[in-house]
């Protein structure tokens, strides 16, 4: 390993999902220092989609547009001496990396790339013990898997950039691995060293999600936007300057839009957070620990992270084809809507009849007396699955067709009937670390093995510690119905077919107030999808945040999902709708504290 070296490692994003803004990694080049770019490109849904394509050629799965910035930019990369790590390579990092150097070959220069393979499970499953389940070791087997990718940790990383990479490309690895493993390497740390890569974690779980962490998707964005109408034409994308005992500033270069705060950090550290003891195959991380400090205009420093072991499981994720969809959606406009919905819910019962999986909902979205057509109409969603194309196909579309002319007043589709489509299912599953060792393909084409667990499953686990729930005691005083986000931002994303949601005040009293009223019993009031689900609720006080786990909110997940936020994505801002009764005392406007960026 590369001697350690004191000097921070400053680290910048350029991509936080397949199809993110293309100028990034340019930007990140030209806009200050760095020493290594790195890029997300993989989701659970994205890796269906690559598997899809590489049922139809072989030579593709990876993510196309990290070649395209690349060609533009890998000149100056080289130049400057900066790395770029990317998991772009997806389901063929190969594949990937022989056409990075193709690329370069056209452009006249020489480049060194290594690769970080042994995630991809298929050709080995009916070898491997891995058993679906949320939890390890799980319970069934995997079988009839379209993909099945374990999440890697960092090492594979770090050993290639020892090698003298300039770009490693990866398949399945975390998402903080990215930045755990350039850190690791530029340190000199050893799997021993728990802390200093829960730290490096956490800072890679702020810049993954690219400009998420920088202003974008923000619940206060239009308090950004008074300061700056065009805050948000193309927020900066991230930075992490990454000490060598895992504490680190994130920032962004100087000039680019956005901001970097304490509330901008927060949320992005509470997007799909599954728990306050953050799990990954270098080591769990408590977020319960950290602390924000708001250090100077765009700078958030963030400390304390506590490393724990692994438990030596690593997560799995698999996609298997589910069968096929459709689905239509008919305005119903004016007067009389729900003696509409009824009459279309009688005709459509015959043809909906025997299919395996319905959804027929109502959406109230018509205003009395509107001025806009649009405005004057409420739409009813009819989506269906089945295992037989034929029965989703025109079995069902060519009945809808005839009701053209002998239905409710208005009849109309907003979109042609179509064809019926695939659909995949995803599904964690766990499989045992020591049987998934990651293979590094160094840029000499020497292949080394990198272990990925330590010790057997299980033998390293942490306790089962869950973090305390003991709410404070809220203030008291007069109230006022106001809703839940003036005094309260929030953050929501999906894990399968789970819904993540983090909640959090802007103040220490609204804290207090916030984790004794927003229990799990009242979420469930509020938020009446999830009235029959288990809720799990956790508190995170020094983020003064408080965390839930919605269980079966998005059904199979996002690729087979018919819910109308299929990705939980705006199920923050719909909490935050919500009028509830609120202490007045927290409607003062939120002053500015340098040691939190609120108080």
């Amino acid at each position: 390993m590369t001697a350690p070296s004191a000097r921070p490692l400053r680290v910048a994003n350029c991509s936080g999902f397949y199809g993110d803004r293309l100028s990034a990694m340019r930007e990140a080049l030209d806009g200050g220092p760095v020493d290594v770019i790195t890029g997300d490109y993989l989701a659970e849904l994205t890796l269906l989609i690559l598997g899809r394509q590489r049922m139809k050629d072989p030579t593709a799965g990876w993510a196309r547009t990290f070649l395209t910035q690349l060609e533009d930019c890998l000149g100056t990369a080289l130049e400057r001496g900066v790395r770029i790590v990317s998991n772009a390579g997806g389901l063929h990092p190969e594949g990937l990396a022989e056409a990075v150097r193709a690329a370069a070959q056209r452009l006249g220069l020489t480049v060194r790339v290594a690769t970080v393979t042994g995630d991809d499970l298929l050709p080995r499953l009916g070898g491997l013990d891995v058993r679906l389940g949320d939890t390890p070791p799980g319970g069934a087997p995997v079988s009839d898997a379209l993909t099945a990718n374990a999440y890697l940790g960092c090492w594979g990383i770090a050993r290639a950039l020892d090698a003298g990479a300039d770009v490693v490309v990866t398949g399945r690895v975390t998402d903080a691995s990215l930045v755990a493993g350039p850190a690791a390497w530029h340190h000199g740390w050893t799997p021993d060293d728990l802390d200093a890569l829960a730290g490096a974690t956490v800072a890679g779980h702020v810049l993954e999600c690219g400009a998420q962490a920088t202003g974008g998707n923000f619940s206060f964005f239009h308090e950004l936007l008074d300061a700056d109408p065009g805050a948000l034409d193309a927020p900066g994308f991230p930075l992490a300057e990454i000490a060598a005992d895992g504490s680190c500033v994130i920032t962004k270069h100087p000039g680019t839009g956005g901001a970097v705060t304490v509330e901008t950090v927060t949320e992005q550290l509470l997007y799909e957070c599954t728990g306050a003891r953050y799990g990954g195959p270098d080591v769990v991380t408590r977020f319960d620990t950290l602390r924000l400090t708001q250090e100077g205009p765009d700078r958030v420093a963030i400390r304390g992270a506590q490393g724990l072991p692994p438990s030596g499981w690593l997560k799995v994720a698999t996609n298997r084809l589910g069968g096929y969809r459709n689905g239509f959606t008919l305005p119903l406009t004016g007067i009389n809507v729900e003696r509409k919905a009824a009459v279309l819910r009688r005709q459509l019962g015959p043809v909906l009849d025997g299919i395996a999986e319905v959804s027929v909902r109502l959406a109230r979205t018509d205003a009395p007396d509107a001025g806009p057509e649009e405005e004057a109409s409420a739409l009813l969603h009819v989506a269906v699955k089945d295992p037989d194309r034929d029965r989703v196909g025109k079995r069902f579309t060519a009945p809808l067709i005839e009701l053209g002319l002998a239905s409710i007043p208005g009849f109309h589709p907003t979109t042609p009937p179509g064809p019926a489509a695939p659909y995949g299912v995803y599904a964690a599953a766990w499989v045992a670390g020591v049987d998934v060792p990651q293979q590094v393909t160094l840029p000499d084409g020497t292949v080394e093995t990198v272990p990925s667990a330590a010790c057997p499953p299980g033998h390293a686990a942490p306790p089962a510690v869950p973090a305390p729930d003991a709410a404070p005691p809220p203030p008291s005083g007069p109230t006022r119905r106001v809703p839940l986000g003036t005094v309260a931002g929030a953050r929501s994303g999906d894990k399968g077919g789970a819904a993540t949601l983090g909640v959090y005040a802007r103040s220490d009293d609204g804290y207090r107030w916030l984790a004794a009223f927003l229990t799990g019993d009242r979420l469930r009031e509020l938020l009446p999808e999830a009235a029959a689900l288990p809720v799990r609720r956790e508190l995170l006080p020094h983020l003064r945040a408080v965390l839930f786990q919605l269980p079966g909110l998005l059904g199979e997940g996002v690729a087979a999902g018919t819910r109308f936020d299929p990705q939980a994505k705006a199920v923050g801002e719909w909490l935050r709708s919500r009028h509830v009764d609120v202490p007045e005392a927290l409607l003062a406007p939120v002053a500015q504290d340098p040691e939190r960026g609120a108080a």
